[in-house]
């Protein structure tokens, strides 16, 4: 997560109760909001952060919600914004928002879709970011014509010509997964370090490897400094048992938690790490997220650890 309003957050770092009632007000649009903003960003990760983001907004603004309209389209604009900003500079979001000069009358009514789901979302990061929303709208999560140009400020017209050249390219397209993401093997020492630490409770042992300054994000729950959180705590009175353990989430290194399930540890979430000068500098724990694991193409967890 970017930025943060302070009004929300008290001096320790957690939520307030009054936006955590609101999160759970709307607990049940959470997977669709997410799901399209990972689509767009092109990871479950940052997807998730920028719902986080679009959230606070959302309820820095409820005052002025027309409570007589629904909640989902409002919420889904507010994050369709977000990420557009997320995807790049002013040049980026004029491109996806101006799209709207092709011919309405040389496109059909309604331009032949390439099939729905999986198989045409994870691919539509390949797109302009215009082409991309109108595809994933229309192909994934089957909104009108008349609602996608609301959402993007265009015409029926144009939309119907971002969904043509976007069907287009992605026709052309074998699907491929993301190839990983490369880390240093300095990284990868401290992250295994990390992971050794925390699998034998070594609480002390783990925050030596933790800046002083570390920034925490728990997703949900509290953003601030790492020295001000019970988040160690937290993972130390679990009644479950759980560890940790090298892996990927589509393609992107991170640490997966896993949980005891009878004879076998099953990914419950994960955790990304931000390293610099051999310390931990950021963690961001998804763990109140549930949603955000499913939505991975792809997770592999480190094969040494034992079952």
């Amino acid at each position: 997560m970017n930025s943060v309003d302070s009004q929300y957050i008290d001096a320790s770092g957690p939520f307030e109760a009054r936006y955590l009632a609101f999160l759970e007000t709307i607990f049940t649009l959470r997977p669709s909001l997410h799901r399209y903003c990972a689509r767009m960003t092109g990871s479950v990760m940052d997807g998730e952060d920028v719902v986080q983001e679009a959230l606070l907004e959302a309820y820095r603004k409820l005052d002025k919600f027309d409570d007589s309209r629904p909640l989902k389209p409002w919420l889904l604009r507010i994050a369709h914004n977000r990420c557009i900003d997320f995807l790049g500079p002013k040049g980026v979001r004029d491109q996806a928002e101006s799209a709207a000069t092709a011919p309405e009358s040389v496109l059909p009514v309604e331009p032949a879709t390439l099939g729905i789901g999986e198989a045409v979302e994870h691919l539509v990061l390949t797109l302009p970011p215009k082409e991309r929303v109108c595809v994933l709208l229309k192909d994934v999560f089957d909104y009108s014509l008349e609602e996608i140009a609301e959402l993007v400020d265009s015409t029926v017209g144009g939309v119907k010509a971002a969904l043509k050249r976007g069907r287009s390219k992605l026709a052309a397209l074998p699907e491929h997964a993301p190839p990983p993401r490369k880390r240093e093997e300095s990284e990868t020492r401290l992250l295994r370090l990390y992971i050794e630490r925390f699998n034998r409770r070594d609480w002390v042992g783990v925050r030596e490897l933790i800046s002083a300054d570390a920034r925490l994000a728990v997703a949900d729950r509290f953003l601030g400094p790492m020295s001000k959180s019970p988040y160690l705590g937290n993972y130390e009175g679990l009644r479950v048992e759980c560890r940790m353990a090298l892996g990927e989430v589509d393609g992107e290194p991170v640490i997966v938690r896993l949980d005891r399930e009878q004879d076998h540890w099953k990914p419950r979430s994960f955790v990304r790490l931000s390293v610099k000068n051999g310390q931990i500098i950021g963690i961001v724990d998804y763990w109140h997220c549930p949603w955000v694991l499913p939505a991975a193409a792809s997770i592999v967890v480190d094969q040494s650890l034992p079952n």
